[in-house]
């Protein structure tokens, strides 16, 4: 059976495409986050045995990051990396707003940094000092 016939015949369920494309380890995982509502079928949320077209969008959140993508095959048998990575392409606008996202999360990061020591005894009597001295 040729992949095209594979595409065409199958009706597969989203919880088992999302595992076969590798965006979740286990068959339960991928279930699991189709029910919290972490998987969007064309914008809305759906049901774990919802059957997956071509050219679908999914919205996928995986922690902090959302990725947008739409289907390009179908596929109920996980394989390698590169071919999981041909069942699927990811919009330029996704791509572009988790790569904004990354960067500001690192701007923060190096904003919100912990000073270099810990107070010495001088310092805290000092921090004290300032704390108590607006409720005077």
């Amino acid at each position: 059976m040729s992949k095209q016939q594979t595409s065409d015949n199958k009706k597969i369920r989203l919880d088992k495409w999302l595992w076969a494309a590798r965006f979740y380890k286990t068959r339960a995982i991928a279930k699991a986050a189709v029910e919290g509502g972490k998987v969007h079928y064309d914008g809305q949320r759906c049901k774990v045995s919802k059957t997956v077209d071509l050219n679908a969008k999914l919205t996928i959140r995986q922690g902090v990051d959302e990725k947008i993508i739409v289907i390009k095959d179908l596929s109920e048998q996980r394989r390698g990396a590169p071919e999981a990575q041909a069942l699927y392409e990811e919009t330029a606008d996704s791509i572009k707003a988790r790569m904004d996202a990354t960067e500001l999360r690192r701007v923060m990061q190096h904003a919100t940094a912990a000073p270099d020591h810990r107070p010495n005894k001088k310092e805290r009597r000092q921090i004290h000092q300032f704390k108590h001295q607006s409720e005077i």
